[in-house]
């Protein structure tokens, strides 16, 4: 086997997981809707019949005040018991297992009735929590307990209890957050009460033969949490309070160093865990960034965890599991670490979904059936949109030619891997590329057809994407001004004082290339922790200023705020990586003109000059759509923010009705 350790079973003492892999909770945005339950089942057998060992769901409150968000998303009554069950009999079916995850967000709940150990607000929520009173913390106990009691009843096999990541749980053990005199606060013996009672009397309820889950944070990263020493000590007592498993939640929400976006390497935090797993009994699960099978036997081998947790990653592949036990690494979907379609569909109210596989979420309403009339299918461009299309219509029996004017597939993918920590994007070229040939569709690279040569197609799909906006500005055509493509293909390498107009996406892409070019390594965890100040006992350090590599002014004609168009839980990084290279930033500017000194501005009426080797025109694009087709998809249809999750999505949609 290719895998070894990773499908190694895992003897729980009263239950056998038939190998390493545990789906990770994560926020569907499905638990609280009308239709919520029906498709969390049909999500969760999806990836049962993938081969996932033990699924965690997505959070779900104990009480009223642990709620989310204003909508209710809570497991505390009968009637909840009821409209479970569905799920974990589903899962069942498929021949998995189902945790539950109780979640209670203390101060992280987006609603006015919010409770948390001290009455301090977040940084990242507007409302501010009420301190609990000892009653107060005696009942929410009880009441994980009771909930606990009700996962059984409604089949489930287990529960999770939220410890990490800056909620309930994790606020009465750090100082940061547990400011209280009594019991409940002060030495961190006392401050570990909340956590250990919580599984004490969760195991009591649910009885020996039940799977308790506590995710603990492997490492808090925010001043005034727990440091590893700390964390080991909690791990401990956790265990002999009845946990079964130990998975691992790395970093507070609010904490200003990513854990799971696309500048954290994989596996990159692995070796705070095996700092628990050398601590305990209990099988203790790796987590963050663990997104290829490669790298998960890496993990199991090195002996830095008994298990690893996949997420994100049986998101992009429900099938990731049954894939790697066969050896077919080519065929897994890889998780890019994006962001776009998950967790920020759930910080705007829509249900998590993925990029690289729009039908993640979509379940029971994407769906890709055997094609009743065979067609003949030309798609014209082998960008993400063309080859979400060509994909699906060739693995629906249509018999399909995918048209590429240049000599490689992956369009703009190939612009958006060669920028630091986007270097994933190359694993979905090459996942797609694999699906054309597994579905024989005919690729022709280096090829433009002509419309008579589309008339012998049944239907015609457009998906040609993009050119550059080239901005009406005196002097635009001057030497000095280049386009964004000409610098991330290396056709030009700009001078050390660098222009950029537009502050989008690809703006800031641009920068963080020229900044940052090839020196955060990829796999490389050390340099990571070193780049963002992490101590190898997990407390936060000063970093080492360094001189950047390019002087950088990035210029914008709108007043809206820098970076504003970015992902929502990843626009951060991108600005707190040009604010570490002094990048300056200017908006509400009036463009004059280009010369040999540089770009003439006005703002705020005032004359000014920014001195400028290199001009890079990253002012947005427009579509190329010169070809007439059945149907238009991605950028040709429509070029704003160069919007993959969408592409994507209207190639698979579109293929689907073929």
């Amino acid at each position: 086997m290719r895998y070894p350790n990773l499908f190694r079973p895992l003897d729980l003492g009263f239950a056998t997981l038939p190998n390493r892999i545990l789906m990770g909770s994560m926020h569907t945005g499905l638990e609280a809707r009308p239709d919520g339950m029906a498709r969390l089942a049909a999500f969760y057998a999806e990836r049962a019949r993938g081969g996932a060992a033990l699924i965690v769901t997505g959070g779900f409150s104990p009480n009223d005040v642990g709620n989310l968000g204003p909508h209710r998303a809570q497991f505390s009554s009968l009637d909840d018991v009821e409209n479970h069950k569905i799920i974990p009999r589903a899962v069942h079916e498929a021949g998995g297992r189902i945790a539950l995850q109780l979640l209670h967000s203390g101060r992280y709940g987006f609603h006015e009735r919010i409770v948390a150990p001290s009455a301090l607000k977040s940084p990242i929520n507007p409302h501010t929590p009420r301190e609990m009173t000892a009653a107060e913390i005696e009942q929410t106990i009880a009441d994980f307990a009771a909930a606990t009691r009700l996962a059984r009843e409604a089949g489930y096999d287990g529960v999770e209890l939220m410890g990490s990541e800056g909620y309930l749980i994790t606020q009465f053990l750090a100082l940061r957050t547990n400011q209280r005199r009594d019991e409940w606060g002060g030495p961190l013996e006392n401050r570990m009460r909340f956590a250990t009672e919580t599984v004490r009397r969760a195991r009591e309820a649910a009885g020996r033969d039940f799977i308790i889950v506590y995710r603990i944070s492997a490492l808090d990263l925010v001043e005034g949490g727990l440091e590893l020493h700390e964390i080991t000590e909690l791990a401990k007592s956790v265990e002999i309070s009845g946990a079964t498993i130990l998975n691992t939640g790395i970093g507070w929400h609010e904490a200003r160093i990513p854990t799971i976006a696309q500048a954290v390497p994989r596996g990159g935090f692995a070796w705070a865990t095996r700092r628990l797993k050398q601590a305990v009994g209990i099988p203790v699960v790796a987590s963050n960034r663990i997104n290829a099978p490669e790298l998960a036997e890496e993990i199991l081998a090195r002996g830095d965890a008994d298990m690893v947790s996949l997420a994100r990653a049986m998101l992009a592949d429900a099938e990731f599991a049954s894939k790697a036990r066969a050896g077919d690494r080519a065929g897994i979907n890889i998780c890019i670490a994006c962001n776009q379609a998950c967790l920020d569909h759930y910080f705007i109210g829509q249900p998590a979904s993925c990029v690289v596989n729009p039908r993640a979420g979509r379940e029971t309403k994407l769906i890709f059936s055997t094609a009743k009339k065979k067609k003949s299918i030309a798609v014209i461009g082998g960008g993400p949109a063309g080859l979400s299309c060509a994909a699906v219509a060739a693995e629906r029996g249509h018999e399909v030619t995918l048209f590429e004017k240049s000599g490689r597939l992956g369009g703009q993918f190939n612009l958006a891997k060669v920028i630091p920590g986007k270097q994933e994007f190359a694993e979905s070229i090459a996942y797609y590329a694999e699906r054309l040939r597994r579905a024989s569709a005919r690729v022709a690279l280096d090829k433009s057809p002509s419309p008579q040569e589309l008339e012998s197609f049944d239907e015609v799909v457009v998906a040609t994407g993009i050119d550059p906006r080239r901005p009406q500005i005196p002097g635009v055509e001057h030497p000095k001004v280049v386009s964004y493509v000409d610098v991330l293909t290396g056709r030009v390498r700009p001078g050390p004082e660098v222009a950029i107009i537009g502050m989008g996406g690809i703006g800031f892409d641009t920068a963080l290339y020229l900044l940052e070019g090839k020196s955060r390594a990829p796999l490389d965890a050390d340099a990571f922790r070193e780049h963002w100040g992490i101590s190898t006992e997990g407390r936060i350090i000063e970093t080492q200023q360094r001189t950047p590599a390019y002087r950088i002014t990035m210029l914008k004609r709108s007043h809206t705020p820098f970076g504003h168009t970015l992902g929502r839980t990843t626009g951060w990084v991108h600005r707190a990586e040009l604010a570490r290279n002094r990048v300056r930033m200017l908006k509400g500017v009036e463009y004059g003109k280009i010369d040999d000194q540089g770009i003439h501005l006005k703002i705020d009426g005032k004359e000014l000059l920014v001195a400028a080797d290199t001009i890079i025109l990253c002012a947005g694009q427009v579509p190329r759509n010169e070809l007439k087709g059945t149907h238009v998809i991605g950028g040709a249809k429509e070029a704003t923010e160069l919007d993959a999750k969408r592409a994507m999505l209207e190639g698979a949609e579109v293929a689907a009705m073929l």
